[in-house]
């Protein structure tokens, strides 16, 4: 079990090869090291997986106070000096996206390349009403209302339709998690850390290859928040999955892959033609 500690919390991590092309994937708000699971051999197999439980997430400590996203930045920063990265690719989806844009727009120097998915420049008064939607069931104590307050959110009506079984063992799985005070705890402060986000006024800054990828039926990431985040980082690609909601990477997992795999090794920053 590998432990990083800053400002005595605990926070574990993954290292997945042998430090040759490594890649930074960050976590989504309820998601862990444990999410990539389905991933990391193909991730691994000719890259290195750094992967990094937040801050209230998985298996690193739970906090004694709340905080904003900038604590997991500074965090970021001490964890790549740590393991003697001075530069890499880093792959953020929507919280991990959030923290990844902080990251970038003071920190660009260590951001060799950066790929968002399901990722917004702000949280909108909309997107915080439903973190506080999220908050009130949580704090009922209610697994069972939690789940369904977020989880259905997250996958696109089709996908949900098509595939209730796996839903329906999700739901079975996650409900008693979702019970724990504690867990749901540091969702709820994860969740309010991300209340302030805004990085408007700094997109310019991001002048390293960047990809923005949306999911045409994301619910709660709206594509129009990466239609401005493409519009204002300089030289962004942008790119849009059919078919899939905001956990774009379990609904088309092999579309996924091979969008990380291709970005994160991509050679050249401009091609002549």
């Amino acid at each position: 079990m590998a432990i990083f500690k800053f400002k005595n919390y605990d926070f574990y991590y993954e290292v997945h090869g042998d430090m040759k092309n490594p890649f930074l994937l960050l976590n989504g708000i309820m998601m862990s090291t444990r999410s990539w699971t389905p991933f990391i051999e193909e991730f691994a197999e000719k890259n290195t997986l750094i992967l990094i439980d937040f801050l209230d997430q998985g298996q690193s400590s739970k906090a004694r106070e709340n905080y904003t996203q900038d604590f997991q930045v500074e965090m970021l920063k001490a964890f790549l000096d740590y393991l003697k990265i001075k530069k890499l690719p880093i792959v953020g989806i929507s919280y991990g996206g959030e923290v990844a844009l902080q990251f970038a727009v003071k920190y660009l120097d260590y951001v060799e390349s950066l790929m968002l998915l399901n990722t917004c420049a702000m949280t909108s008064p909309w997107l915080k009403d439903l973190g506080a939607a999220w908050n009130k069931a949580g704090e009922t104590g209610d697994g069972l209302a939690y789940y369904l307050t977020t989880i259905p959110l997250i996958y696109s009506p089709a996908f949900y339709t098509e595939k209730l079984d796996w839903m329906k063992k999700r739901e079975a799985i996650l409900t008693p998690l979702f019970s724990n005070k504690v867990i749901v705890d540091g969702f709820i402060r994860l969740t309010k850390s991300a209340e302030n986000h805004d990085v408007r006024d700094k997109l310019g800054k991001i002048n390293v290859p960047t990809l923005i990828i949306s999911a045409k039926q994301d619910y709660l990431t709206p594509i129009e928040d990466q239609y401005y985040l493409a519009k204002r980082i300089p030289n962004a690609n942008h790119i849009t999955i059919e078919n899939s909601g905001h956990a774009s990477m379990y609904e088309r997992p092999a579309l996924f892959v091979t969008l990380v795999l291709g970005f994160v090794n991509k050679k050249h920053k401009t091609y002549t033609i």
